[in-house]
């Protein structure tokens, strides 16, 4: 298949990438410094979101569109400028991926967009499943739902459109782990907040495989819950941490704390939400991490 990869230089999108052209896939990168990159047999970067920039010039013969574009989170303090480029970095993207679509003479069969567990707001109580009609009022959940509303666009041209709501990705290198496990290396890590809170994760190696199998498979299409079957509490989460790098698990990291330290963003440690993969197990997904303690030990082997 041909396919067309925003976001492909990124933490997701650059793992993807490799997975996909490992298994015969040809990929168009649209990234804005396409120029400072060098084109191999399987990947093309091709330039976009600057002035001037006509994509919809070399992606004719898409078979695919996956759009993975959208500033970080974790990268900062949430200011009122910071959370207008994070909302807009997602929605001027996809509106761009859309504007690219609607000229090409033939249509992809697929779009895959990313978006968040946080559609559903935060709950120490509910389980969200993809069939959960909750939202949620904060920041992060606003942002995810105007994101979705933007991609749910393609169905109107007949393309089969798939939201990735991702949970927790967890990752050595990248991602929210590594700013998880400092305290940890540092022998200084515990139970965050009231450890109640639920940590939906899933480990980079099944998000990959989960676009690729939502690609393959026709019959799914709408949100999809990426996340692992077995959700924790942040405590018991911690505790497997601890272990799983060798470290104890002992100093707490306060609410007040964190909330002075972190503001707004402090929701991403100290809220969260049990959702639960229905839509890929019911397809028949087989995740290579169901639990845990086994995540880490393939991101934390020696």
């Amino acid at each position: 298949m041909k396919i067309a990869l925003t976001g492909g230089t990124g933490f997701v999108g650059g793992a993807l990438a490799k997975e996909l052209v490992k298994n015969g896939h040809e990929i168009f990168i649209l990234t804005r410094d396409a120029r400072n990159r060098n084109n191999t047999e399987k990947i093309t970067y091709i330039s976009w979101l600057n002035n001037g920039d006509a994509p919809e010039e070399e992606l004719d013969g898409m078979d695919g569109f996956i759009n993975l574009a959208g500033e970080s989170i974790n990268s900062g303090r949430w200011t009122e400028t910071r959370k207008k480029r994070i909302l807009d970095s997602r929605i001027s993207a996809t509106r761009e991926v859309m504007r690219i679509i609607k000229q090409l003479n033939k249509k992809p069969q697929i779009l895959i967009n990313a978006s968040a567990i946080g559609y559903y707001g935060t709950s120490l109580t509910n389980t969200f499943t993809e069939d959960s009609s909750e939202k949620g009022a904060d920041f992060l959940s606003t942002t995810v739902q105007k994101w979705e509303m933007e991609a749910l666009n393609a169905k109107e041209l007949g393309i089969r459109t798939v939201c990735c709501r991702f949970g927790i990705i967890l990752d050595r290198a990248d991602g929210a782990l590594p700013r998880i496990a400092l305290p940890y290396k540092l022998f200084a890590g515990g139970t965050v907040g009231s450890g109640e809170q639920w940590v939906s994760w899933i480990h980079l190696k099944d998000v990959v495989k989960g676009i690729i199998f939502c690609m393959d498979n026709k019959k799914i299409e709408g949100p999809v819950n990426f996340t692992a079957p077995s959700p924790l509490r942040m405590k018991e989460f911690g505790q497997i941490l601890g272990k799983s790098m060798q470290r104890p698990h002992w100093i707490p990291a306060p609410e007040f704390a964190l909330k002075a330290l972190l503001g707004e963003m402090s929701i991403l440690v100290l809220e969260g939400q049990n959702v639960v993969p229905e839509k890929l197990i019911s397809n028949g997904y087989s995740f290579l991490f169901n639990h845990l303690h086994e995540a880490l030990a393939d991101i934390y082997k020696r």
